[in-house]
């Protein structure tokens, strides 16, 4: 099973402003967010929806308004452009990993079954989870766990990683784990959470193929379309947070003499919205979840 969409109608009803009109939907999985879309279309609407997993293809949408495109939303301009589409009136991104691919055991995301270290969104790709941890160096290693893990004793993992691989290679998940079998076990859950999380960022480039995806999101969003982007963790976050302030990443804006700055975006709401109690309560996964929507400007 995919995962229940996260803050379906709250995302949606941001999003489709113009049920003529032509929208993204980024991240397909289950087609959950997608068939919401198409709801709101009219017979001239049109969707296009992107996913890199073979697996999310299975849940094709009939329906002549939609297009299931194969591919990793890094390449949404180009991909877009081969359909004849230069311009869109909305774009959704749902950046959670989906629980089908949590619940694969053998794809590797999961903390809880013992696989082989893989967490490829696409499989197709050629590095993996076990390139990582059993090729990387000892730095390369650390500055993962600490900048995408935000694990404080990363060089002292990688240390343990590099000295257990010199006798015997880490090929599973619970390989990885019986290194930190000495974790005292209220650690234990938070500690494999942020841990396989920074090698997931890693294995799938997750940050950079983000900000990828937002420069080419403003580039074909039409005058006054939407980019509403649901994210999983501070990471995600910061990057959507400072992008939709300011079409940056890092770095400040050039200001008039005023103190005035160029906006990208213009925010529906200045904080982010989060799922109710309910919601939370009815699908686990949705508790670290948080929404932004920029028009842009």
């Amino acid at each position: 099973m995919y995962h229940n969409p996260v803050l379906l109608k709250q995302s949606v009803d941001d999003l489709v402003t113009n049920p003529d009109g032509i929208y993204v939907d980024c991240t397909f999985g289950g087609g959950g967010h997608s068939r919401e879309i198409l709801s709101r279309l009219s017979d001239k609407g049109k969707l296009f929806s992107f996913d890199q997993d073979l697996d999310a293809l299975k849940n094709t949408i009939d329906d002549p308004r939609f297009t299931l495109i194969n591919q990793n939303f890094r390449f949404l301009e180009n991909s877009l452009l081969i359909y004849g589409v230069s311009q869109v009136d909305g774009i959704l991104a749902d950046l959670g990993v989906s629980s089908h691919q949590f619940d694969e055991a053998e794809r590797g995301f999961s903390t809880r079954s013992n696989a082989p270290l893989d967490m490829r969104m696409n499989v197709m790709q050629g590095l993996d989870a076990k390139r990582v941890i059993n090729d990387y160096d000892e730095e390369q290693l650390a500055d993962i766990f600490y900048y995408y893990g935000e694990l404080r004793e990363a060089r002292k993992l990688a240390r343990d990683i590099v000295h257990h691989r010199k006798t015997k290679s880490i090929d599973t998940t619970e390989d990885l784990k019986k290194l930190f079998s000495y974790l005292p076990p209220h650690k234990v859950n938070k500690f494999y959470a942020q841990l396989f999380q920074a090698i997931r960022i890693e294995v799938n480039q997750e940050l950079e193929v983000l900000k990828e995806m937002l420069v080419q999101a403003y580039n074909v969003l039409k005058s006054e379309g939407r980019l509403v982007v649901i994210s999983y963790h501070s990471l995600e976050d910061r990057l959507v947070k400072r992008f939709l302030k300011n079409g940056m990443f890092e770095g400040e804006p050039e200001r008039d003499i005023y103190g005035n700055y160029k906006k990208a975006f213009e925010l529906v709401k200045s904080k982010a919205i989060i799922p109710d109690d309910k919601e939370i309560e009815e699908n686990s996964r949705a508790r670290s979840a948080k929404m932004r929507t920029g028009i842009k400007v």
